[in-house]
């Protein structure tokens, strides 16, 4: 081999080397965008892999987090968090194990209490929940511990906590002092707990609406001001929410994101990994993966299932002639409560030697119930009114047999 014949290898070998790493380093970012969005924060000592991954890319992921939608990256010598306020806040964004909403009150409140500790401070939950009782009769609000729901709701509160890794239970158990006033518990207070309430960027009573409380920011009142607020909000709403259509987004909204969907598509494939796709209802973006560091639809469950094969019952409806199926202008599907309740009952008869004994044995209006709470979750059907179920275009883009184990 001449020298020049062997330099042109070294130098093939170095550039795949060099693309390889570079692959490798884009993987990973992508994988901390992805833990930050979906996790409450990253803690050193459950992930230091991940922790020190972020922090690697500190500057680059704050910068653009920042930049592109207004959250703020925090890093300290334990996690990494990401503050995430949603634009348009969603049911399924609360914690799915709080029944009511006296369980975030008194969530917020113990967190109220901890601001007072110190690291590893120890403390009984007898102090805790009276001095929560306390503070809260002098803003007006009860909590009455002789009440066995009130225990119950600040249980779960506690627990909650003790998930998040801001308490640490060293001895008893909230769920014994719920059911009987006289049990305790003893915990330490973790350095956690002044991370968990999102910042505001203003004293709370300076602020007149709901929606105001929405904005991560302070925005001048200025063009340059307002184009980041729409930039912000629309990115925001794509992060956080599984699918927005033409019709989610404010009128002002709309126009930004037909105009730059290139550069909305461009900056989540870098960043995310996502496909982005533009259909007639609305910019769409997909995970090219199967699993993910966030759930994914469809889901594992059985709402899921029924969910996909109502998908194929009604496009297979759209193509016979009779069955009075159409689509609205804008691709959706309406359905009136009993046509859902019928269609169930069909796909149960048809499909029941497949299904679970809750979903064989459920009636038609529980059926019904499960497919619309599961579709609004994920922004694929809303309630048009209280007898109509619009089905998203979003939806037609699925469809589902079970597939026969007789391959013979």
């Amino acid at each position: 081999m001449s020298g020049n014949a062997g330099t042109a290898v070294h130098r093939a070998r170095r550039a795949l080397r060099s693309e390889a790493t570079s692959a490798q380093v884009l993987e990973r970012k992508q994988a901390c965008v992805h833990a930050l969005l979906n996790r409450p924060w990253i803690l050193k000592e459950e992930d230091k892999e991940m922790y020190f991954s972020i922090k690697d890319h500190y500057e680059e992921l704050r910068d653009w987090f920042m930049e592109q939608a207004g959250f703020a990256l925090i890093v300290t010598r334990s996690l990494a968090k990401l503050e995430r306020t949603p634009a348009v806040p969603q049911a399924w964004m609360g914690f799915p194990e709080f029944r009511e909403v006296r369980d975030y009150v008194f969530f917020t409140y113990a967190l109220w209490f901890l601001e007072g500790k110190t690291e590893m401070d120890q403390f009984l939950l007898s102090d805790l929940v009276e001095e929560v009782r306390e503070q809260m009769a002098a803003g007006g609000l009860e909590a009455d511990w002789r009440h066995y729901h009130h225990r119950l709701s600040m249980a779960r509160a506690l627990k909650k906590l003790a998930a998040l890794g801001v308490l640490i239970l060293i001895d008893g158990d909230e769920s014994d002092w719920a059911q009987s006033e006289d049990k305790n518990a003893l915990y330490e207070c973790s350095p956690h707990s002044r991370y968990v309430l999102r910042r505001f960027p203003q004293d709370l009573t300076t602020y007149g609406t709901m929606e105001e409380l929405t904005d991560p920011l302070l925005y001048p009142d200025t063009p340059e001001g307002q184009n980041m607020r729409r930039r912000h909000r629309v990115y925001r709403r794509l992060l956080l929410e599984p699918a927005v259509l033409d019709r989610h987004w404010d009128p002002e909204l709309l126009p930004y994101v037909l105009t730059q969907r290139r550069s909305i598509m461009d900056h989540l494939g870098r960043m995310l990994g996502l496909e982005g796709r533009r259909y007639r209802e609305g910019l769409l973006f997909f995970h090219p993966e199967l699993t993910g560091e966030g759930e994914l639809f469809p889901t594992l469950s059985g709402a899921s299932d029924l969910v996909l094969l109502l998908a194929g019952e009604l496009r297979r409806e759209l193509y016979l002639e009779g069955t009075g199926r159409y689509v609205e202008d804008d691709g959706s599907i309406r359905l009136e409560r009993s046509e859902l309740e019928g269609l169930l009952l069909r796909l149960q008869e048809r499909h029941k030697e497949y299904w679970s004994k809750e979903l064989r044995t459920s009636s038609s209006a529980q059926l019904a119930e499960l497919v619309t709470t599961h579709l609004e979750e994920w922004q694929l059907g809303e309630w048009e009114d209280a007898n109509h179920f619009l089905i998203s275009p979003v939806v037609a883009r699925w469809n589902a047999e079970y597939a026969s184990a007789d391959f013979g």
